[in-house]
C-alpha cells in the first residue's frame, strides 16, 4: 500500500468509532496541556521572583543580624552606633548606610484597625536606597518627630476614597501624623510592603522597639559593578567594629544578585517537579492509547484476516495501526497546544504564565512518540496474526 492509502485507512478506523477517538485524544490533549501550561507558571513564577528581586536593587547589600548566632561574649551587637561608625568609616566602594528597626503594632485611623501591622523605624535616606518611594506628600522632615509615611493598601483600609497625607492614625496608641503615601511596590515574600507604616528610627526606637540591635542595614554601592567590593569592605569593617572573626559573624551581607540566585535555583526546581507531573499525565493518555487501539485489534480481527489473506503484507498492517495511534496523539497533541496557549492568558493564583515555546514542539514530539511507543504493541500484534487465525472468527 502507497502511503496515502495506509493514511487514508488510517484514518477510516480513527473514525469509525468517534466517542472512543474523542475519549482518547481528551486523555493526550489534557497531558500536552498540562506539560506546557505547568512549564509556563513555573516559568511566569521565576520571572516574576526574578524582577521582583533584581527592583530590590542591583547595588544594594542587606545586611542581617543572625538569629541566634553563637557569635563569642566579646562581639558586640549591630546596633545603630555601629552602622553610623560604619558609615563614617569613608569606604571606598560605600554609598549610603541605612539602618532599620522593626516593630509589630495595632494602626487605628477613625473605626478602622489594623491589626500586626509592620512599623519600619528608619532614616529619610530609606526613601533613596531602598524600592520604597514617596507616591504622594513627603518623607518624615523631622527625625525624632512622630511623623509617618504608610503603604498603599494600608492607606485604603484606613482612610478609604481619601488621601491619608496630612490625618493622624494611631500606632500601639501612640499618635502619628501621616507626612505620604508609599508608592506601590511589588510583593516579594510573604510581608506585603504596601501595608507598612515607615517612621522616623529615634520614634519608633523609643515608642515601640526599644534601643537594642537594628532588625537590617541597608547599604549601597556606589555602582552595580562594585557591588562585591562593597560586600567585602563591609564584611571587614564590621568585623573590626564588632570585635568578630570570618569563622564566627553575627551577621550576614546579602546582595540583590545573592539572592537572585538562589530564588532562580528553587524556581527551577519548582518548574521540574511540575514538569514531571505534568509528564506522568501525558505517560497516563499514552497508556489510554494502548488500551484503545488494543480493543481496536480485536474488534477488527476480521478485516485484518481479509486483508491479510488478499495480499496485506505484515509492514502494511503494521503501518496502518501506528498510523492511526499517530493521528490520534498528534491530533490530541495539537488540541492540548490550543488549550495552553489559552489557558496561558489566565493568572493563576497571581502568576501570569509565560510560555515556554521550546515546550511546544517537544510536547508534540513528546506525545506522537508516546503514540507510536504504546502502539507498537497492539500493531505487531494485529500484523502478527494469520490469516486463518483471523478469520476462523468471522
Amino acid at each position: 500500500m502507497r502511503p496515502g492509502e495506509v493514511l487514508l485507512s488510517a484514518l477510516r478506523g480513527v473514525t469509525a468509532n468517534k466517542l472512543r477517538s474523542v475519549l482518547t485524544l481528551l486523555g493526550v490533549m489534557i497531558g500536552v496541556a498540562a506539560v506546557i501550561l505547568l512549564l509556563a507558571v513555573g516559568n511566569g513564577s521565576a520571572r516574576q521572583v526574578a524582577a521582583s528581586i533584581e527592583a530590590l536593587g542591583t547595588n544594594t547589600l542587606t545586611v542581617r543580624p543572625e538569629s541566634g548566632a553563637t557569635a563569642g561574649s566579646s562581639t558586640r551587637p549591630l546596633t545603630v552606633a555601629v552602622t553610623q561608625e560604619l558609615g563614617r568609616a569613608g569606604l571606598g566602594h560605600v554609598g549610603t548606610v541605612v539602618p532599620e528597626v522593626d516593630a509589630s503594632a495595632t494602626a487605628v485611623a477613625g473605626t478602622v484597625s489594623e491589626t500586626g501591622t509592620q512599623v519600619i523605624g528608619t532614616t529619610p535616606a530609606y526613601f533613596t536606597t531602598s524600592t520604597a518611594t514617596i507616591g504622594s506628600g513627603q518623607a518624615f522632615p523631622d527625625a525624632a518627630a512622630r511623623d509617618a509615611v504608610i503603604g498603599t493598601t494600608l492607606a485604603q483600609e484606613l482612610f478609604p476614597g481619601q488621601s491619608p497625607v496630612g490625618r493622624s492614625v494611631s500606632v500601639a496608641g501612640i499618635p502619628f501624623t501621616v507626612t505620604g503615601e508609599l508608592a506601590e511596590q511589588s510583593s516579594v515574600g510573604f510581608q506585603d510592603p504596601n501595608s507598612e507604616i515607615v517612621a522616623p528610627l529615634a520614634t519608633v526606637q523609643a515608642d515601640l522597639s526599644g534601643y537594642g540591635p537594628v532588625s537590617d542595614v541597608l547599604v549601597s554601592a556606589t555602582s552595580a559593578d562594585a557591588v562585591t567590593q562593597a560586600e567585602d569592605e563591609v564584611t571587614i569593617e564590621l568585623d573590626q567594629l564588632l570585635g568578630a572573626t570570618a569563622a564566627d559573624q553575627p551577621f550576614t551581607v546579602n546582595s540583590a544578585g545573592t539572592l537572585l540566585q538562589t530564588r532562580q535555583a528553587s524556581a527551577q526546581s519548582f518548574t521540574v517537579l511540575l514538569a514531571a507531573v505534568a509528564a506522568i499525565s501525558l505517560l497516563v493518555g499514552g497508556i489510554g492509547v494502548t488500551n484503545v487501539m488494543l480493543v481496536t485489534v480485536t474488534e477488527r480481527t476480521r478485516e485484518i484476516g481479509i486483508r491479510k489473506a488478499i495480499g496485506a503484507t505484515r509492514g502494511a498492517i503494521l503501518g496502518q495501526f501506528l498510523a492511526e495511534a499517530a493521528i490520534l496523539t498528534l491530533t490530541g497533541g495539537v488540541l492540548g497546544v490550543v488549550v495552553a496557549v489559552v489557558g496561558a492568558q489566565f493568572p493563576v493564583d497571581g502568576t501570569t504564565p509565560v510560555i515556554v515555546w521550546s515546550s511546544i514542539p517537544m510536547a508534540l514530539g513528546v506525545s506522537v512518540a508516546i503514540g507510536l511507543f504504546f502502539g507498537v504493541y497492539p500493531a505487531a500484534r494485529a500484523a502478527g496474526m494469520r490469516p486463518i487465525q483471523a478469520l476462523r472468527t468471522i
